[in-house]
């Protein structure tokens, strides 16, 4: 258990944030808009990133954050909708999560039961999931004392024209903690945090996709040398 009396740690954290490089206004408020390329899998022939990362100007106690990031991958919108709506696969590539399974509610919903552990907390969290096949993922969290609030929104598109079967994927998520603890936390690791669960999927696309494309490009030269 963290004990809040003697503010110690919330001391610690702060001090953390300050010697930390991260870019942020006061309580960590507005993040300016970037605009980068991580080199996560060098064999991507192709990506384009978009990112924001918006802290709304609200009290702490009460302080709701957003973030945005716009990719487009060497992979179909298929292919990653099913590895973003495989959610029992979370706990074997998603960083921080711990345990992970999809379960029925009892109107029939499907549900995210999700354990997520950093430093010092574990925290599990019930998400409602609804799916619209190959092009849109939504989880709203619906139990659960870690967030008073949190949605995650994954859309899927074609790609670029010149890049056949690429894809467009835009990510959102939105939430705000419960405890102030949690917020003060969230200042010093969020982004950092996102960027690690973003670049994870796609990591998780070439561990299942390239392999099968590179095989199915040899097989394919192999038959032309025969005929």
């Amino acid at each position: 258990m963290v004990d809040m009396k003697d503010g110690k740690l919330l001391k610690a954290v702060r001090g953390n944030s300050r010697r930390a490089h991260f870019r942020h206004l006061g309580s960590c408020g507005i993040l300016a808009e970037r605009r980068t390329s991580l080199q996560l899998c060098p064999a991507t022939p192709m990506r384009t990133t978009r990112r924001t990362f918006i802290n709304l100007a609200a009290p702490i106690s009460t302080r709701r954050m957003e973030y945005t990031e716009s990719r487009i991958l060497e992979y179909t919108p298929e292919e990653m909708y099913n590895v973003v709506a495989n959610v029992e696969e979370y706990k074997y590539f998603v960083p921080w999560c711990k345990k992970s399974r999809m379960t029925k509610g009892p109107n029939g919903d499907i549900r995210a039961e999700l354990e997520i552990g950093f430093p010092p907390f574990t925290e599990r969290y019930t998400s409602k999931l609804t799916f619209v096949p190959n092009h849109q993922v939504r989880g709203v969290c619906s139990d659960g004392s870690l967030f008073s609030h949190l949605e995650t929104m994954w859309r899927f598109s074609p790609g670029a024209k010149d890049l056949p079967g690429s894809c467009k994927v835009d990510f959102f998520v939105s939430f705000e903690f419960k405890s102030l603890l949690h917020s003060q936390l969230a200042c010093v690791f969020f982004d950092e945090v996102v960027k690690q669960m973003v670049s994870a999927f796609e990591s998780q696309a070439a561990t299942l996709y390239r392999n099968k494309r590179v095989a199915s490009l040899r097989s394919r030269a192999a038959l032309s040398n025969h005929v």
